[in-house]
């Protein structure tokens, strides 16, 4: 009977960690190459994650590539369609990567330019533990706002692809790496961005 209450106590004491996890949204990035889910950390990058969700739900992502692959640092997406036209996006946002969140392996980050304000819909995949991109004393660093949580080995392949052959676009794959569609598995919290 002492091992059933244990048990029951443990199921307890796990749920609240199961829900904080289940209560992440999520999203599939259906590529060329197989379909990558990442859960989003809304509680730790809001405005980020709004900004995300606002250019997912307006489909947005859909028909970008992967522009700049570095193999053990980013694959970054977000931005450009096949032929390298950048797509317009809505007003920038404000930096979060003083979140607590750190650029390891399978993080997703947001892109940006030397204005730590400046991620628009750009963001990036790390390939690898990037502390050069984590937030220092004197500097913004760039803010982590979700995992891949099934689908690193899509993230691979894409890595693996061939580069080099696009003169202007050096770090991109020689044949297109697309977002065929990015959607939203949990539809219940919608963002008010408007279109």
């Amino acid at each position: 009977m002492r091992h059933l209450y244990a048990l029951l106590l443990c199921g307890l004491l796990a749920l609240p960690a199961a829900a904080a996890t289940s209560a992440n949204p999520r999203v599939d990035l259906q590529t060329d190459l197989g379909t990558i889910r990442v859960e989003l950390f809304a509680d730790k990058s809001p405005i980020t994650v709004e900004n995300f969700l606002g250019y997912v739900d307006r489909g947005f992502y859909n028909g970008v590539i992967f522009h700049r692959v570095i193999p053990g640092f980013v694959a970054q997406t977000g931005g450009l369609t096949f032929d390298f036209q950048r797509k317009e996006t809505v007003d920038p946002i404000a930096n979060e990567s003083a979140n607590g969140l750190r650029n390891t392996r399978g993080t997703l980050g947001m892109a940006r330019f030397n204005d730590p304000d400046s991620a628009t819909s750009q963001f990036y995949i790390n390939l690898g533990n990037n502390q050069d991109l984590d937030p220092k004393e004197d500097k913004a660093g760039y803010t982590v706002f979700g995992r891949v949580i099934e689908g690193m080995d899509v993230v691979d392949k894409i890595v693996a692809e061939p580069r080099g052959l696009h003169r202007a676009h050096p770090q991109a794959p020689n044949i297109p790496v697309r977002i065929l569609k990015a959607k939203r598995l949990d539809s219940r919290v919608k963002t008010n961005s408007q279109p």
